[in-house]
């Protein structure tokens, strides 16, 4: 069943990435970055379109790839608007390590960085998840005001810091994410593919 699962998801997201690749290739064509579309799936993030550079980086992600939610732009925008209930089971759940010696592991400081989060519409990071990364990401909400999924922008900060990469992706993300929402609005199939993907 659980193959079968993923089979259908990747099927639907085969059409989720074409409403949405032209938006994420947009920023991409704009900024040199890789851009993505994830899902909170578990304790985990789930890309489910991926638009790369020929730029080389250490961490490669495509359809189906998962990192921890923590120590990842859009796993802290995911977890940032879920309910406190939900934040307090996943900060209860998670094995936090440090995967560099900046990864944020403290559980009181990931709640003020998710109150953070919350509050301003975006999250960015830079040697979280590993050395010389460094990505800005913002959430896609639903017709109900639900956050379905998070878009981001991500390279190398040997191209970028992370206070300019915050200062000039932000706005293509933002314009990015409403008109993928605007396209969900109109194929609500796609919707259900992204709710599907987060079971």
């Amino acid at each position: 069943p659980e193959v079968m699962g993923f089979a259908s998801a990747f099927l639907e997201s085969m059409n989720l990435e074409e409403v949405v690749r032209p938006f994420l290739q947009e920023v991409r064509d704009k900024t040199g970055d890789s851009t993505s579309l994830a899902v909170l799936s578990d304790l985990d993030i789930l890309y489910l379109v991926h638009v790369s550079t020929n730029r080389k980086i250490r961490l490669v992600a495509g359809f189906g790839t998962r990192f921890p939610a923590y120590p990842t732009s859009l796993g802290r925008v995911l977890l940032a608007h879920q309910s406190d209930k939900r934040i307090e089971a996943y900060l209860d759940e998670a094995k936090f390590q440090k995967f560099t010696e900046q990864t944020v592991t403290s559980k009181g400081e990931l709640r003020k960085i998710l109150k953070q989060c919350r509050r301003e519409g975006c999250a960015s990071v830079q040697d979280q998840l590993d050395y010389g990364i460094v990505s800005v990401a913002v959430p896609v909400f639903g017709s109900s005001g639900e956050i379905l999924a998070a878009i981001n922008c991500s390279t190398a900060t040997t191209r970028i810091n992370q206070e300019e990469m915050v200062e000039t992706r932000l706005p293509l993300l933002r314009k990015a994410a409403r008109d993928i929402e605007s396209e969900l609005r109109q194929h609500p199939i796609l919707v259900h593919s992204i709710e599907s993907a987060t079971a």
